[in-house]
């Protein structure tokens, strides 16, 4: 049961007086304060002063393995993932210009033997935006699954999908809360590192560098989770698909980081942001998958899925380049392996039952 009056000590104390004189927390605090926000036991006024305050002052990278820990200990688990496994951690509050090419870069993934697990919600604050949840619901793939449902998929398929409603009920019911707070939050940050799956490689987006080594600290400092690998890169709208121009990619492997620039164009690809806009971002994304996966097309979308695949398959295979990564991923495109993973994902079917929140 988590402390009813932490929440208020670390207001006073620590995080509530402004972001310039404001102190950090330390691991322990933080995870404390999530407990208590999860648990339901911290007064509503508070909880949404002290998001708004955590806003303010910036989150250290201890504060996050903190609340990260504290997440993760809520949620339902499930059989580790097998080994090899790319988690992928996309924004929860999606996308509202360009197409959402996750799904479609991850069943290229799963079909070249790189099992992939996604995880999302359902219309979160504060874009409200298209998310992979949304894309495979409107390619008839099941997403309101149990996380046993969402295990046995990944290890029969190669790809699985985590509903956060399902998998961390405890979470999901703060949705009132961020509705009304109307700002971006720690708890957006934090529940695109879930990790549901238990996968040892991670693989996500960020917006500034600063906070992409932030991010490998906090993750590398888990005890909840050993990772092997974390791959992160600038997203098209802090989403996990890539910027087509010129990106900044940090990777963490063996304990050191590399920092280092991807320029699309030096693979063949000279598609731009503008080219990837689209309307309707759920029905035409699926329709934009089917549509590579099958072949029938071959443009930018089939180039920017194929890259977006490589990605995946680099950070959860031995491939050395992710130059020898697209030739895999373009061989699985033209191959139709990827539209046959879809195929068995369409087939399965949702229990219809619902996941309660463990009550300690």
């Amino acid at each position: 049961m988590g402390n009813p009056g932490i929440l208020m000590r670390l207001m006073t104390e620590a995080v509530g007086s402004g972001p310039k004189t404001a102190d950090d927390m330390s691991r322990e605090q933080a995870g404390e304060a999530l407990r208590a926000i999860l648990t339901g036991v911290a007064h509503p006024v508070t909880v949404g002063a002290f998001l708004c305050a955590n806003r303010w002052k910036h989150n250290t990278w201890e504060e996050l393995a903190g609340y990260i820990e504290a997440m993760r200990s809520y949620q339902i688990r499930t059989a580790p993932a097998r080994s090899g496994v790319v988690d992928c951690g996309a924004n929860y509050d999606g996308k509202t210009r360009t197409a959402l090419l996750g799904v479609a870069a991850g069943l290229v993934a799963a079909a070249a033997g790189v099992p992939v697990a996604l995880h999302s919600g359902d219309r979160i604050p504060t874009k409200y935006g298209c998310t992979y949840t949304h894309v495979l619901d409107a390619l008839g793939v099941p997403t309101d699954l149990s996380p046993e449902e969402s295990a046995r998929s990944l290890e029969t398929t190669g790809f699985g999908f985590y509903y956060q409603p399902r998998y961390n009920p405890r979470f999901h019911a703060l949705l009132d809360y961020r509705n009304h707070v109307g700002v971006r939050t720690f708890l957006n940050t934090i529940e695109r590192l879930a990790n549901p799956a238990d996968a040892h490689i991670h693989l996500g987006s960020f917006f500034h560098l600063p906070f992409a080594r932030k991010i490998i600290r906090a993750l590398t400092a888990l005890r909840s989770c050993r990772y092997e690998r974390i791959l992160l890169f600038q997203g098209l709208e802090g989403y996990d698909d890539l910027n087509p121009r010129r990106t900044k990619m940090v990777e963490w492997r063996d304990g050191a980081v590399r920092e280092f620039e991807l320029e699309p164009a030096t693979l063949g690809f000279t598609f731009t942001r503008k080219a990837v806009q689209v309307k309707n971002l759920p029905e035409t994304s699926a329709r934009i998958t089917r549509e590579v996966l099958s072949g029938a097309r071959r443009d930018h979308f089939a180039n920017a899925v194929a890259l977006n695949a490589a990605l995946r398959i680099y950070a959860g295979s031995d491939q050395t380049s992710l130059g020898e990564a697209l030739a895999v991923a373009q061989s699985v495109i033209q191959g139709g392996q990827g539209m046959a993973v879809l195929e068995q994902l369409q087939s399965l079917e949702e229990s219809g039952t619902t996941a309660c929140p463990d009550p300690s």
